[in-house]
């Protein structure tokens, strides 16, 4: 129970709910021990009786005990019927009040985990797979709500009506309520043997589902390159040896339940020939009556489906510890992208890096060394480099994704780290090399991040990133969906509607990572020329492979190996002829070609 204790907060924040559950819970038990007690009373009074009763065969006082018999029984019936509804009504508070908890608090814990989700640096991303994240808050938390809800509920009914039932067992006769008792010890120590297996069967269950999650998830994201390579079959067959896999955990932990469910019943049968053999010896002594007998069995079986529950509850505790163990994983994992002084003063947007390095920590490759950069406010940048050399872990480090392993980044004077991680996020235009579009209309996709966005701006913006032509183009303009990840659009599209949404937040610092890499020549060359207006008076930061969108910057910048090779405007590198030279001509020429 150590995993599911994180619980208990949510429980006090409900208690309401569950001491209500309670109260009619213990009320519906008490209408259903009820009937034993009226039924031990009917048979009682026909025992007593029947022998009296033939005695006045053939007389009218026959007919009349005949009435006063049937007026009687139908009477018990009558209590028998009512306490029946009684227990129906309470039965229904009951889950109107505990199922209902575990609702609410289901909705809670899944909101809790998703906004921590979202605080989680990208390292967290990096090392985990959508599909597990997806199966921890989806059927983690459905296997914890069964233990909040149903398992509670059924947990509560049968401590209730156990203590109830033994309470008035032991007053009658505590012989033979103690001989009854005799299995019991027998179906505690099942249980717990079984919760052992159960609980690691679980866990891996859980485990193998993410797995089936992540295959899955993966294989929708990338089905046209599926389709492309007509993988189709052997994406198939990987999906049945995951389906298998979990399919034969499932039914692993499905045969100890087999076995477990008809070993309670015969536990509980063994109860009732025990109570039927001491009792009829009770019976002949004379310290028990027939119908102490009869009330005793209806006891034991009313104590049936709580001892059977029992089983099925142990089973969804231990699952549902399995699924909150995986749960608490993710909750103890802690966001080291935290603000020292939490500032929020006016960014102008001079950027300055002092012997910058970074490692990635999840891989240990060295992806900066030793950078020193200054970019005075308003300026532009242009970072050149092949891929892997440190281009886009730049663009991340200033947007705060990750913090730098030494050295000292800072914006204006001051450390990255003294301002408000989301302020200094919110004054940052950023144009990730790889788009991603939400499933929504182009106007929501552009303003993304800055709602509440008049449409004149989303226009301009559209108009700024050379798309408002295609957007026109479109049956429903701006109010068009374009599908998950933007499918409905081309690559350069794409692109530029990121660029759209960049802008359109008039940032103090805009990034641009590599963005007109999908856009043919004469639309690039479109897009630079509304970008250097865009760009006037904003610092910019332009990470790119291709020359020609360099030469907008002010500053140019040549990275190898995460090291600066050369520095300097268009002029000064091209007379310089090294780096930057070579990869110009070598571009001019497969341009011309």
């Amino acid at each position: 129970m150590k995993y599911l204790a994180y619980l208990n907060k949510y429980l006090i924040k409900y208690k309401w709910y569950l001491i209500a559950g309670t109260i009619f819970t213990i009320i519906s038990n008490l209408f259903g021990i009820i009937p034993a007690q009226v039924v031990r009373h009917a048979l009682d009074l026909v025992k007593e009786n029947i022998d009296i009763y033939f005695m006045y065969t053939g007389t009218e006082t026959k007919k009349q005990m005949y009435a006063l018999f049937a007026t009687s029984v139908s009477i018990f019936g009558m209590v028998i019927l009512i306490m029946a509804i009684l227990k129906g009504i309470f039965l229904f508070l009951v889950r109107q009040t505990l199922i209902v908890m575990s609702r609410h608090i289901e909705y809670d814990l899944k909101n809790e985990i998703y906004a921590h989700y979202q605080t989680l640096p990208l390292s967290f991303y990096r090392k985990n797979a959508t599909g597990d994240l997806m199966a921890r808050i989806s059927e983690d938390v459905g296997k914890v709500r069964m233990y909040i809800g149903p398992s509670i509920m059924y947990l509560l009914n049968m401590v209730t009506l156990v203590v109830l039932i033994l309470t008035y067992m032991f007053s009658v006769n505590g012989r033979l309520t103690w001989w009854v008792l005799v299995p019991m010890p027998v179906l505690s120590v099942s249980i717990f043997f079984v919760s052992s297996i159960v609980n690691k069967r679980s866990t891996e269950i859980q485990r193998s589902l993410s797995r089936l999650s992540t295959y899955v998830q993966e294989a929708f994201s990338g089905i046209r390159v599926l389709k492309a390579f007509a993988r189709e079959k052997n994406s198939i067959e990987r999906f049945e040896v995951e389906s298998n896999i979990y399919r034969d955990k499932q039914l692993d932990l499905t045969k100890v339940d087999a076995l477990f469910f008809p070993l309670i019943m015969f536990l509980i049968g063994l109860s009732t020939v025990i109570c039927v053999y001491v009792g009829g010896q009770e019976i002949i002594a004379g310290s028990l009556t027939a119908g102490n007998i009869t009330e005793f069995i209806m006891y034991v079986y009313m104590l049936t489906w709580p001892l059977t529950a029992l089983g099925w509850t142990t089973s969804q505790i231990q699952q549902a510890a399995a699924s909150q163990k995986r749960i608490n994983e993710f909750l103890e994992v802690k966001n080291d992208i935290v603000s020292a002084e939490n500032l929020k003063p006016e960014i102008r947007g001079e950027i300055s890096f002092k012997h910058v390095n970074f490692v990635y920590p999840d891989s240990g490759i060295k992806a900066i060394q030793d950078f020193n950069l200054e970019v005075p406010a308003g300026q532009s940048v242009a970072i050149l480099g092949t891929t892997g050399s440190g281009k886009s872990t730049l663009a991340n480090l200033l947007l705060r994704m990750y913090d730098t392993t030494s050295g000292e980044l800072q914006i204006d004077g001051k450390n990255i780290k003294s301002y408000n991680v989301q302020y200094l996020r919110s004054q940052t235009g950023y144009v990730p090399q790889d788009v991603f579009l939400f499933s929504d209309s182009v106007a929501n996709n552009i303003q993304f991040g800055n709602e509440g966005t008049p449409m004149e701006k989303i226009i301009q913006a559209a108009k700024d990133a050379d798309l408002l032509e295609n957007i026109e183009g479109f049956e429903n303009g701006f109010e068009t969906l374009i599908g998950e990840r933007g499918v409905t659009l081309s690559g350069g599209q794409k692109q530029r509607l990121s660029i759209a949404r960049a802008i359109v937040r008039e940032p103090k610092i805009l990034i641009l990572d590599d963005c007109l890499s999908a856009v043919d020549t004469n639309t690039e060359n479109q897009i630079l020329n509304n970008l250097q207006r865009i760009m006037k008076n904003r610092t910019s930061v332009i990470i790119s492979h291709r020359v020609s969108s360099a030469k907008l910057a002010d500053k140019i910048v040549v990275l190898d190996e995460g090291r600066i090779i050369e520095e300097g405007t268009h002029d000064m590198l091209m007379n310089a002829k090294g780096a930057y030279f070579e990869l110009f001509e070598k571009q001019l020429s497969l341009e011309e070609a």
